[in-house]
């Protein structure tokens, strides 16, 4: 009997949140909106491009141009396996993780199998800038998407390879942290 009464009152109190939402009837298709008011992309319109400087790694701006100085909003596909190497950004960026799992490390110790940490769907991020840190999907898992805010220009300094940052500066600073 007190399971049934359990029951009911759970089978009434979510009938109740679907009025309390209003879905009393029909609901309108999203281009009866005005397009002037409220622009949308749809999942289907994202025209994904290869991430610049990221091989295995697909970007789409969503707003601005993360390479001009102003507001923008990027969306980065990382494809299991693929990570960046340590760099920085000069300005601050945020983060939301749209889908999969997202990993990261900090520092300029490049281990993305054993270092980086899961940062799982719905996390947000703040990440200062001038802070050295590596990024993406480790290998056997799946893709990761992550929705990027920031002010422009979001040029990325790396701090491995030819076009490593030379002299001081955050990259020998992490280096220095880990003892390199």
């Amino acid at each position: 009997m007190k399971r049934m009464v359990i029951a009911i009152a759970a089978l009434a109190a979510s009938a109740g949140l679907g009025y309390a939402a209003g879905v009393t009837g029909p609901i309108p298709d999203a281009a009866s909106l005005n397009a002037k008011a409220f622009k949308m992309t749809l999942p289907k319109d994202i025209k994904w491009g290869p991430a610049a400087g990221l091989p295995g790694t697909d970007a789409y701006t969503l707003v601005g141009d993360p390479a001009k100085p102003g507001f923008y909003v990027v969306l980065n596909r990382f494809h299991p396996g693929n990570f960046s190497h340590p760099h920085y950004h000069a300005n601050d960026r945020y983060i939301m993780v749209i889908s999969g799992t997202w990993w990261a490390d900090t520092g300029a110790t490049w281990d993305p199998e054993k270092r980086t940490v899961p940062i799982k769907p719905g996390t947000f991020v703040m990440h200062p800038g001038r802070e050295v840190h590596y990024d993406g999907s480790r290998a056997g898992s799946e893709e990761a998407i992550v929705m990027i805010f920031g002010e422009g220009p979001g040029t990325r300094h790396e701090c491995e390879g030819p076009t490593a940052e030379k002299g001081p500066g955050p990259c020998e600073d992490a280096r220095k942290a880990v003892g390199k």
